[in-house]
């Protein structure tokens, strides 16, 4: 288990590295410290999580050093590893090697690749932190330093005004959450006296039986203001209802940032302080059903959303934030086992679905909007291939009591354990989750069929005439880069007026196609090799008591009635129809619904009007009160009688003084007779 000091701080040790050697250093020699650090964490990594799947190791903890000791605060930085620890070990170190790799050929026009390159190591070792916390305090130190490399990620194109905006919101909304999570804390030690993970969950159950504390001027159940404190933590960072506006708009930043941060790392933080603290959020009923009844309206409501979106990126964006609420509403019912289950495969596939996206973009000259493609399948084949791979296991695309992709085995064991659970709100939370799945499919496959089938649409975008205009020539791209090339290895370019705008797109180089490959194995396979492990009957020794284990739901998950089994594939089968018959056989069709259903349409593009809706009620009051506070306060008060107030004197006073100095001699002369005469009316005073 000394390995583990090697899997946190080797990527800390290359962000350094990359850093602060930036230029000096070189493109390769960041590029290669950096991606190597990572690969070693990977291959180590790997290690540990084998170690626990054959029950050779036990939960451990290594001590790095005495941290705080101020009072009855005491605690130490330290490392903890158990299943649940190796879990996200595995999860955190794979995807950042793959997308470190990816980003070799993905970057590769970018003159800030040792600073690009620094970030994602440094996000990685924030994340790394975070998961091996093990008190709360070290917790919500690689919380924060996740958020920070988040924001710093997102606005990496600092001069596209648009990536500047989407770092700032993602910081500010992650804000709101962490102030729940900061209170969950400090009530926490205020009821514990402690901030130590393993004596808070040893000791809830006696501690918090029965108890009340006050907040906000009543008495409440102790366990539950906790929880609900700590979940809106997790919500935010897990962009759960409500908090959810960030993510979308962080798809301004590079795509391998997206399917790092936003797909299978950090978005996922939430998900695990939850079932980290299962035995805590145990205590309380009712949070636990605010988890069910959160996880279940995100689900839904971004499912719903991602039926309208024409950006690529915002369509699988708008499918993690679904997947989540799956992964916490499995949480709210008990199913932290499914919980994970489903994390663990959805990076794969989640992770795939970026980087194959960022392949067709790389393909498509930085072109995003999905209407502007089609019959990408002949000329980038092998992207194409990952991506059905990545739709196949999102889907859930299987046959039950046989085999499946990935999602068929997580997905669906979640959606039997909330209808096994037998409580209004889980069912609820079942027909959530069943809808869910039919949208799913629905924009899953619709993104497949405007991408790579039908004919090409490329004539209709600026992006694709912008490189064909500019071939031969000085080429501007939408990062604020010049590039003389044109973006020519981005495509081939010819002067035929075929429907393709003379533009021919190539499959990417093989430093983005080895990582495609590697996560379409853990697509296809990760569910069959690993579900006996996370959530069949008996595997609570797996997980070693890292998390609740409930043997009783994992059993009647398995008793549940053959139509709950079946479910996920009939509606995965009716969203394939469905996108099928209005993209491949009658592509009016879409249209046609469109004009039938103008208001739902609408409601659904706009996203359901949380942005204007939250621009209305917290950004303009906001704006409103600071232009009033800089007018009268800063500008009227302290810089006329503050700490700028003798700036402000010494500025007037030299402006009166100039307006003496005429260059007229008659003025002059006046200046001297009217001091003469002071000089003398004060000596006649005297």
């Amino acid at each position: 288990m000394s390995s583990i000091l090697f899997i946190v701080f080797l990527p800390l040790a290359a962000a350094i590295i990359a850093g602060l050697g930036n230029k000096k250093l070189g493109f390769v020699p960041s590029k290669v410290v950096t991606t190597g650090a990572l690969f070693i964490s990977c291959a180590l990594s790997w290690t540990i999580f084998l170690s626990f799947l054959n029950g050779s190791a036990e939960a451990t903890v290594v001590p790095v050093l005495q941290w705080v000791k101020s009072g009855d605060l005491d605690f130490a930085w330290a490392l903890r590893v158990d299943t649940l620890t190796a879990v996200m070990l595995v999860v955190i170190t794979s995807v950042s090697a793959l997308v470190h790799l990816y980003s070799w050929g993905y970057m590769s026009e970018e003159p800030d690749q040792p600073r690009f390159f620094a970030y994602l190591s440094l996000f990685t070792f924030a994340m790394l932190m975070l998961v091996t916390a093990d008190n709360l305090v070290q917790m919500f130190f690689g919380w924060e330093g996740v958020g920070l490399a988040s924001y710093l990620l997102i606005g990496f194109w600092f001069r596209k005004p648009s990536a500047n905006a989407a770092a700032m919101k993602a910081f500010v909304v992650n804000r709101v959450g962490d102030l729940g999570f900061m209170m969950g804390i400090f009530g926490v030690f205020l009821v514990f006296g402690t901030v130590s993970i393993p004596t808070i969950l040893h000791t809830a159950p006696q501690v918090l039986n029965g108890s009340t504390i006050g907040f906000l001027g009543h008495r409440f159940d102790t366990a539950t203001v906790l929880c609900i404190l700590l979940f809106i933590g997790a919500m935010g960072k897990s962009a759960q209802l409500g908090l959810h506006t960030w993510l979308p708009d962080a798809m301004e930043g590079p795509t391998p940032v997206s399917a790092l941060i936003h797909a299978a790392t950090m978005v996922t933080a939430g998900v695990f302080m939850v079932c980290r603290l299962s035995p805590l959020f145990e205590t309380s009923p009712t949070a636990l059903a605010f988890v069910t009844f959160i996880g279940a309206a995100t689900c839904f409501f971004a499912a719903t959303v991602g039926t309208t979106q024409t950006d690529i990126k915002r369509v699988i964006a708008y499918s993690t934030c679904s997947q989540l609420g799956y992964m916490f509403f499995a949480a709210g019912v008990g199913a932290y086992g499914a919980a994970m289950f489903h994390l663990f495969t959805h990076a794969f596939f989640k992770a795939l679905l970026f980087l194959g996206a960022g392949s067709v973009i790389h393909a498509m000259h930085h072109e995003q909007d999905m209407r502007y493609y089609g019959g990408l399948r002949k000329h980038i084949p092998l992207t194409y291939w990952a991506m059905m791979a990545g739709t196949l296991a999102i889907t859930g695309v299987g046959i039950v009591d046989v085999a499946g992709f990935a999602g068929f085995y997580s997905k669906d064991a979640i959606l039997e354990a909330a209808y096994a659970k037998g409580t209004e709100l889980s069912h609820f939370a079942f027909f959530m989750g069943i809808f869910a799945a039919l949208l799913t499919s629905f924009y899953s496959w619709r993104l497949v069929f405007l991408t790579f089938f039908g004919k090409p649409r490329w004539e209709q975008s600026e992006h694709i005439q912008h490189a064909v205009h500019d071939a031969h020539g000085h080429g501007h791209d939408d990062h604020g880069h010049d590039h003389a090339h044109g973006h020519d290895d981005h495509g081939h370019h010819d002067a035929h007026s075929d429907g393709t705008a003379g533009y021919h797109p190539h499959e990417s180089p093989a430093n983005m196609l080895v990582p495609l490959g590697i996560l379409s194995l853990g697509a296809v396979a990760a569910g069959f090799v690993f579900h006996g492990a996370f959530v069949s009957e008996g595997t609570g020794e797996f997980w070693k008591g890292a998390l609740v284990f409930n043997e009783h739901l994992i059993h009647a998950m398995h008793g549940v009635p053959d139509w709950v089994k079946w479910a996920p594939f009939a509606v995965m089968a009716t969203g394939l129809l469905i996108a099928w018959y209005g993209y491949i056989k009658n592509t009016r069709f879409p249209a046609a619904f469109v004009d039938q259903f103008g208001f739902l349409y609408r409601f659904l593009l706009n996203k359901w009007y949380f942005d204007e809706l939250y621009h209305f009620i917290f950004v303009r009051p906001a704006m409103a009160l600071g232009r009033v506070f800089w007018k009268v306060g800063d500008q009227g008060i302290i810089d006329r009688f503050g700490p700028n107030g003798a700036a402000w004197v010494v500025a007037k006073g030299s402006k009166a003084a100039v307006k003496l100095q005429s260059g007229y001699l008659y003025s002059y002369a006046l200046v001297m007779l009217v001091g003469l005469v002071g000089a003398i009316s004060w000596v006649i005073a005297r």
